[in-house]
């Protein structure tokens, strides 16, 4: 058995789309994406340390898989995040198998919320999401995420999507690490303690 840990940049209103480039997600006519940019340079460190030091496996949504292999491939070695990323082995719901070409990249073909249940029970290190909102919506109506390692950006975006949409299982969490950085973003880790059915 292994966990599933959601690593996610959210806004303080909670909004988890387009944060890094400018063009990232405009779906559903947002226009804010880029909102975390002007943070990243101490929040991609602290990320490293803080949720990336132990062993993980990747699962992504197709989306954001496609966005993760045109970028971290080429970027130099000598990043630790690059490095950490193009190592790890990458599972991907998706309905088509074409593309898959990062390296240690598996699809994931069939009912996302089963091959998740498959996956967790298997031997082996943290399963880890990176961004991918619309998988974390099933993985949340499904109550298979287990750790939220989340950093809060001090940006209000409005309208967006949310990482806690409609679907999501009522929950409540143990808050297990918390801490402020100098830019005024805020790390916070909660496990999952039990589930109001």
């Amino acid at each position: 058995m292994r966990d599933l840990s959601i690593l996610t940049f959210v806004t303080l209103d909670g909004v988890m789309q387009g944060p890094v480039q400018p063009d990232e997600d405009p779906s559903g006519g947002f226009e804010r994406s880029g909102w975390c940019a002007p943070f990243m340079e101490e929040v991609m460190g602290h990320v490293n340390q803080e949720a990336m030091s132990e062993p993980f496996d990747l699962v992504f949504g197709r989306k954001t898989y496609d966005m993760f292999a045109g970028h971290w491939p080429n970027v130099d070695t000598s990043d630790p995040h690059a490095e950490k990323l193009n190592q790890a082995k990458k599972y991907v719901v998706t309905s088509r198998t074409d593309g898959l070409a990062w390296r240690n990249s598996e699809a994931l073909l069939g009912s996302a919320a089963e091959e998740i249940k498959r996956l967790k029970n298997q031997d082996g290190p943290l399963l880890q999401i990176h961004g991918s909102w619309q998988l974390i919506q099933t993985l949340l109506a499904h109550d298979l995420v287990d750790h939220f390692r989340l950093w809060t950006f001090p940006v209000v975006v409005g309208p967006g999507k949310r990482l806690f949409g409609d679907k999501a299982m009522p929950n409540t969490l143990e808050l297990t690490k918390s801490q402020a950085m100098s830019n005024g973003v805020v790390m916070t880790m909660y496990r999952r303690m039990q589930t109001s059915k």
